[in-house]
């Protein structure tokens, strides 16, 4: 079988977990919702998991992914990790310090791997919703103190948290909101504190 990216590996490993939990596979809208990225985006990642001979799946039935025998083997091993949930920030206090935290989730891989610092914070408000982040969404973050132009960031202004895509312009920086009903925050020092990671919703 041909080698496959990290993100249909993570499509591939959802399919199985989800296939596994139900007994059902998920459907393209569920994959859709899961990673936050767009129906056709989706259905270009299962393309190329089909064409590479890790996935079938039978036209116009909304429940036929399969997993092909072989594709691939459930790790026994699979890692945990331990990561912090994010609450309100404490001024002048380390953003993971215990005053600012509301206790920790454990998550496994794709959502957590491990070598890789996290934390998580609940989504509050509808300002992402573009870019299919909901309120009440757990957010994964990968810690990091710099991004790049299109990254969804987590930063912190006047001791608060905000989830945003970021942008570097000219003097300042535009964290961008993904909804029309929101405006641009805009500013000349911006603390970033991580990278979004994933997205962990429940029903």
């Amino acid at each position: 079988m041909k080698g496959i990216t990290e993100r249909q590996q993570q499509v591939l490993d959802y399919i199985v977990d989800y296939t596994d939990e139900n007994s059902y596979p998920p459907t393209v809208r569920d994959l859709s919702e899961h990673f936050g990225i767009s129906l056709r985006a989706i259905q270009d990642h299962i393309a190329a998991l089909q064409k590479k001979g890790y996935l079938s799946q039978r036209e116009k039935k909304a429940r036929s992914l399969r997993v092909l025998a072989g594709a691939r083997e459930k790790d026994p091993q699979l890692y945990v990790g331990r990561v912090p949930m994010l609450g309100t920030v404490a001024a002048g206090r380390p953003l993971l310090c215990e005053e600012n935290l509301d206790g920790y989730v454990n998550l496994t891989e794709p959502f957590v791997r491990p070598g890789k610092s996290y934390f998580a914070l609940r989504v509050r408000g509808e300002s992402m919703v573009n870019a299919g982040i909901l309120d009440g969404d757990l957010a994964v973050v990968e810690q990091a103190s710099t991004a790049v132009d299109g990254q969804i960031i987590v930063a912190v202004i006047d001791n608060a948290i905000t989830l945003k895509r970021y942008y570097k312009e000219a003097e300042r920086v535009r964290l961008q909101p993904e909804n029309p009903a929101f405006s641009a925050i805009y500013c000349t020092d911006v603390r970033i504190v991580g990278i979004l990671s994933n997205i962990v919703r429940t029903y």
